[in-house]
């Protein structure tokens, strides 16, 4: 070893750096259709991480008085290659052991925390401890060749590391999951890994462990794929992809006028992110989107109205509201959406307008809250439906600043309509974010259930109110809308929120998502 180049074993401790990072980071990604992408998940997934690459780096120091650190060095970034190309094709069996099928909403919401976490630790937990004890190996040889004393070997192993780490982070993040996907990804860093430890077993005459290693990575790329929850019978999966921020499909479903398409994010519970049906207007009852155009038939004079759309999706706010304006009421709207791979997809399938149209424009990648300060006029009309993971709502979205910076981009008479996915008028989220929204406009909040659906729609005014739910003025005179409204005006279907004196959600204390977990556990321990 002595007197050799130490390049080799450097751009060892730089894969390494490299490929743990690919781990951690397309981890989530990998388990979202089962487990979503929320904070619970990710700090499941980094604490797991986190935890076997300490085991890993202990483990690495006490092996490294082997007799020939080179030879334990292969073995091991062969078994982590393997650990790691095996990922796409165990995540579904792992998954389904702490998430089977035919749960509810309520029943899974708990599960999802602790399953999540059990499935981390048998999934990642292996990769992460071999990755883990790389780098005190490579400290090991560095010093015994005479290429630095111990100092400098763990200097330059920790700065090739963190370099590696750098691209993990970046490159799985903007090229390797978007542009390859999910099992490519994984592939490529087992392969890899094992690649970088053959040249030492077979310097060290360890050739069985290099050929058992060559086999396992051959089987995972003849075995793994990225396996999504399947598909019920009589749905059609029409595209499917990995966008910067998730996993995303369109399925459809029914045929000729009865046809449905569905955007699906992260899901797998039944759940959907944007609808589509082949002709404008309100959806079939127990969709929330049909709520947004109510506004519009509470003494909306002919002409233009401008509506903002926070969380556009692929774009079924303005399907809808286009089949569904009073006669003379046209509208033109800003929609905002964080995933441009949405977007993409909704210009594809979903009749989402493209850039041509003047009167439709799109702001994709922007975050909603950061969208309020560069918009150019201000609106009539403001929709929130910015959601993720099926029941959280972004904190930045759920604050007595956000909503009194929305208050500031509507007209004089501007109407703010927010979809809260809430079990009941008296849902812990609801009753937050409806008194949120009444300090941000120092207005009385109005909230209306929204039958056949767990939805709950929240109405708030520039000036005056919201008309209530009883009253001619809330309903238009005929149609689907008229038959909305006046399920919204049964005893119990809505309630009003007064201003509080002091907001429960802020920028600095914002329980958003504690209270989105006790929502769920709430109805879990409701059900018969």
């Amino acid at each position: 070893m002595a007197g050799r180049s130490s390049f080799p074993l450097v751009f060892v401790a730089f894969a390494a750096g490299a490929a743990t990072m690919t781990v951690e980071l397309a981890a989530v990604r990998l388990l979202a259709p089962w487990y979503g992408t929320s904070s619970a998940v990710w700090t499941n997934v980094i604490g797991v991480v986190l935890a076997a690459l300490s085991l890993g780096y202990l483990a690495g120091a006490r092996v490294s008085a082997a007799p020939d650190p080179r030879r334990l060095l292969g073995l091991l970034l062969v078994a982590a290659g393997a650990a790691s190309a095996w990922l796409p094709w165990l995540a579904r069996p792992v998954a389904r052991l702490f998430l089977p099928d035919g749960l509810t909403l309520e029943e899974a919401g708990p599960a999802l925390a602790s399953g999540s976490l059990a499935s981390a630790l048998l999934l990642f937990a292996p990769p992460a401890f071999l990755l883990g004890t790389i780098a005190p190996l490579v400290a090991e040889a560095l010093e015994r060749g005479g290429r630095a004393t111990a100092g400098a070997a763990t200097g330059r192993v920790l700065a090739a590391s963190t370099l590696g780490s750098l691209l993990g982070t970046f490159g799985t993040t903007y090229v390797f999951v978007p542009e390859a996907g999910l099992s490519a990804t994984y592939l490529g860093a087992g392969a890899a890994l094992a690649g970088l430890g053959l040249p030492f077993l077979v310097a060290t005459r360890a050739r069985a462990p290099a050929l058992a290693g060559l086999a396992l990575v051959g089987a995972a790329l003849w075995a793994s794929r990225t396996s999504a929850p399947a598909l019920p019978a009589g749905v059609r999966l029409l595209e499917s992809r990995e966008t910067l921020l998730q996993s995303a499909r369109v399925v459809e479903s029914g045929d000729g006028p009865e046809r449905m398409r569905r955007l699906e994010v992260n899901e797998s519970l039944g759940s959907f992110q944007s609808v589509w049906q082949p002709e404008p207007g309100p959806l079939p009852a127990g969709y929330y989107y049909n709520a947004f155009a109510l506004p519009a038939w509470w003494g909306r004079p002919p002409g233009a109205w401008r509506v903002l759309v926070l969380g556009l999706g692929a774009g079924t706010a303005w399907r809808v509201l286009e089949g569904a304006l009073p006669p003379g009421v046209e509208f033109e709207s800003t929609g905002v959406e964080i995933d441009p791979g949405v977007v993409e997809l909704g210009r594809r399938w979903m009749d989402l307008p493209g850039a041509s149209r003047a009167d439709r424009i799109v702001a994709a990648g922007v975050d909603g809250r950061a969208a309020l300060r560069f918009v150019p006029q201000r609106f009539d009309l403001l929709v929130l439906d910015a959601y993720q993971n099926q029941v959280e709502i972004p904190p930045q979205l759920a604050s007595v600043e956000f909503f009194a910076e929305a208050a500031r981009c509507l007209a004089s008479d501007g109407i703010l309509v927010a979809n809260v996915g809430a079990f009941g008028l008296d849902d812990p989220v609801l009753e937050a974010l409806a008194r949120t929204m009444a300090k941000g406009f120092e207005r009385r909040v109005l909230a209306v259930r929204v039958p056949f659906s767990r939805n709950v729609a929240l109405f708030a005014r520039v000036e005056g109110e919201p008309p209530d739910p009883r009253s001619e003025q809330f309903a238009p005179p005929t149609g689907p809308l008229a038959r909305l409204a006046a399920s919204m005006a049964l005893d119990g279907g809505s309630r009003w929120f007064e201003v509080p004196e002091r907001a429960p959600l802020d920028d600095d204390r914002n329980p958003i998502l504690s209270l989105q977990r006790a929502s769920v556990e709430r109805a879990a321990r409701s059900r018969p």
